[in-house]
């Protein structure tokens, strides 16, 4: 179930996004990206861990980093980013010991994760929006 959430999610945000026209602006998938980012530091947070909020703040930087890189550069970088959160969720619970993640959210944002690099991808394939 939380695939197909993750899934339809992504698809639901980047469909809209193209129709109202909020992803002519490169701003907005690094955006995302940062949002995405910043969401195990959140988690956290309600874990009550310092020590899993110190790491999951190291790794979200790089995420942030990168997606700073790939609205400054190349959207592609963002693509990479995006993808490379979805393997990090993959990966997340042999990384981080963070309590307040629920038991469903990795597969959910690899997913929505995934999904929102192809989207942009695709974006940028087709020449919808300015590298």
């Amino acid at each position: 179930m939380e695939y197909i959430v993750g899934l339809v999610l992504a698809l639901v945000v980047s469909i809209y996004a193209a129709f109202v026209g909020l992803d002519r602006d490169r701003a907005f998938y690094p955006t995302v990206m940062i949002v995405i980012a910043l969401i195990y530091d959140l988690f956290a947070v309600m874990g009550g861990r310092s020590q899993a909020l110190a790491i999951e703040l190291v790794i979200s930087l790089v995420f942030i980093f990168a997606a700073t890189l790939g609205f400054k550069r190349n959207l592609w970088i963002v693509v990479a980013a995006l993808t490379g959160h979805g393997i990090y969720d993959f990966f997340h619970d042999y990384l981080v010991s963070n309590p307040g993640v629920p038991t469903w959210w990795a597969m959910f944002c690899l997913t929505y994760d995934i999904t929102a690099a192809g989207c942009l991808a695709w974006l940028l394939r087709s020449s919808k929006a300015a590298v």
